[in-house]
């Protein structure tokens, strides 16, 4: 396991059908983030409350709202034209770079706030997760047991 939250992301990102599932999971209105940030916790054995949920959430909103989700619209709003325009596909490119380096921040500010958690309980990623997208859609069950089954490899 990575001890830091970028490395075990970029680990478990890597991972055979995974970026697949955090797309197919954003899509349905989760926040990859988040997720991503409560399988490390749960590989760290930190106890998942509801107030650590919305503790995350509150975290989460403000960074997400005013400077991840503007990146990603912009770079999706660009998509089909940047196909028949190199200058665009350039600078779409450069849109997705910097909304990368946006998500790497916010998980280095949810890394950075977490970290007092004490990691002394059993694993239980199904806890963390199911706390994590209740206010996505909730048909997303195997999607959520595909990243639960390829971070306990991480």
């Amino acid at each position: 396991m990575s001890s830091d939250l970028w490395s075990f992301s970029l680990d478990l990102y890597a991972k055979p059908g995974v970026e697949q599932t955090c797309l197919a999971l954003q899509g349905a209105g989760a926040n990859v983030c988040l997720l991503l940030c409560g399988l490390w916790l749960e590989q760290r054995g930190v106890a998942c409350t509801e107030q650590r949920l919305q503790q995350l959430q509150q975290w989460v909103g403000p960074w997400d709202t005013d400077v991840v989700q503007p990146l990603r619209t912009l770079r999706s709003q660009w998509k089909a034209r940047a196909l028949q325009d190199t200058a665009l596909d350039s600078l779409r490119e450069q849109v997705k770079r910097l909304e990368l380096e946006a998500e790497r921040r916010l998980l280095e500010r949810l890394e950075t706030a977490t970290k007092e958690w004490p990691g002394e309980q059993p694993k239980d990623s199904a806890q963390w997760l199911q706390g994590l997208v209740a206010g996505a859609d909730q048909g997303n069950h195997d999607a959520l047991h595909q990243l639960r089954v390829a971070a306990s490899g991480t």
